[in-house]
């Protein structure tokens, strides 16, 4: 039945499509108290969330992987927190096969997910934020199911938006994402399907300063030597710092930001090994105890200034990862969004920046879900990142990366 109800839908989808080539869209339905979503659907409180060790071992584990799955031989960042919430929302509305396959990729059961990422997100440090939304097309006439949305304001504290999708839906959504990374996002969709039934976004904005913000006479002009050979001029930024990692494969340090909320973290791995053998090599239990337990070491580092910024659609990297139902028209379940049509994940859109230089770190990233209708003290150490590098930024409580990236080359 679900699917003839899809096949039926999408056939009325066509019709209109053909009919209203070169016209105006058609008025959505009128919005009646029954079907005002938007204004049922308020957050309520939750009791009992917390960050459980499993969780954040679980959510290093999905970042390293998305991570490795993305690498593309240049420079590379994703933000594995922001394409999780995106990701945990959606899960929200799946079911059967689909929400096994999703909870296996998350290495968390769906409930166990949503607590994890609400105590986690309640207790950021100063510097990080993140904003969660949906926009439903009403133009389809969809029975969103209100539990969904409820789960959604509740885990999330994602509001809900109602309305036709066109461009001024879209203009909103990029909107959105701009207003909460602070601008380095301009735009997470060039075009907005007038055909997909929601879309689900997450927009994360990190502003770090320097513990020890680099004086003018610590900035020295080198060469960095990119991924193919090349040689870049690039502006180094040299310190001592007193935390350093090491590997069987890798050297590198962690630098902090005023107030020890966060860290950067960055990993050079040994001459003739790429970047993509040595994220081979990582487990999320190697990482995280890396990063919990650095050896405090003198450590003189040449941190060179990047900017950098980079997009992917994820929908093959994330099947890839254990989830391939959920963007199979067929054989997707997100009943739990929609009982009256079958409804499957067309593209999940990722956005990310990141600038680092003498003062600090900013950073934002967004992730948008489109839901469619289908159908002591050593020797001193010294790490020089003159080469193809990965470096993170991370929580210091919990050691969760919220940014994971590769520098390929600087400039």
């Amino acid at each position: 039945m679900r699917r003839i109800l899809a096949m039926a839908l999408a056939l009325a989808l066509l019709a209109g499509c053909a009919g209203n080539k070169g016209k105006e869209a058609p008025p959505a339905p009128e919005m009646t108290p029954e079907r005002d979503l938007a204004a049922k659907v308020t957050a309520r409180p939750v009791m009992g969330a917390e960050v459980t060790e499993e969780g954040a071992l679980a959510a290093v584990k999905f970042g390293l992987d998305l991570f490795r799955e993305s690498l593309d031989g240049e420079n590379t960042l994703v933000s594995p927190l922001s394409v999780l919430e995106a990701l945990a929302m959606t899960a929200n509305g799946a079911a059967g096969d689909t929400l096994a396959q999703m909870e296996s990729v998350f290495g968390l059961k769906r409930d166990d997910l949503n607590g994890f990422l609400l105590a986690y997100r309640q207790g950021l440090g100063e510097g990080a934020s993140l904003a969660n939304g949906i926009w439903l097309n009403d133009g389809l006439g969809l029975n969103v199911k209100e539990a969904f949305l409820q789960a959604n304001a509740d885990y999330y504290g994602a509001g809900v938006t109602q309305g036709a999708f066109d461009e001024a839906a879209r203009d909103e959504i990029n909107a959105f994402v701009r207003d909460h990374t602070a601008g380095r996002i301009e735009r997470i969709l060039d075009e907005l399907d007038p055909a997909a039934a929601m879309v689900l976004v997450n927009a994360l904005s990190f502003d770090g300063t320097w513990e020890t913000i680099y004086r003018e006479d610590q900035i020295q002009e080198g060469t960095f030597t990119g991924a193919a050979g090349e040689s870049q001029d690039a502006a180094f930024m040299w310190s001592d710092e007193e935390a350093y990692l090491a590997d069987g494969h890798a050297q590198g340090f962690i630098k902090y930001y005023e107030g020890r909320d966060y860290a950067f973290a960055a990993l050079l791995p040994e001459e003739g090994m790429s970047l993509a053998d040595y994220a081979a090599t990582l487990t999320a239990e190697g990482l995280r105890a890396m990063l919990e337990n650095p050896s405090a070491e003198s450590v003189s580092a040449a941190l060179p200034k990047f900017t950098a910024s980079w997009g992917a659609e994820l929908s093959a990297a994330l099947a890839a990862m254990g989830m391939p139902d959920l963007f199979d028209p067929e054989r997707a379940d997100l009943d739990a969004i929609a009982a009256d049509a079958a409804l499957h994940v067309s593209q999940v859109q990722h956005r990310t920046f990141i600038n680092v230089d003498e003062k600090g770190t900013q950073a934002g990233a967004a992730t948008a879900v489109e839901v469619r209708v289908a159908s002591l003290m050593g020797p001193e150490k010294q790490v020089v990142l003159d080469r193809p590098f990965i470096y993170m930024l991370i929580d210091c409580e919990h050691h969760v990366p919220l940014f994971i990236g590769a520098v390929t080359e600087v400039g």
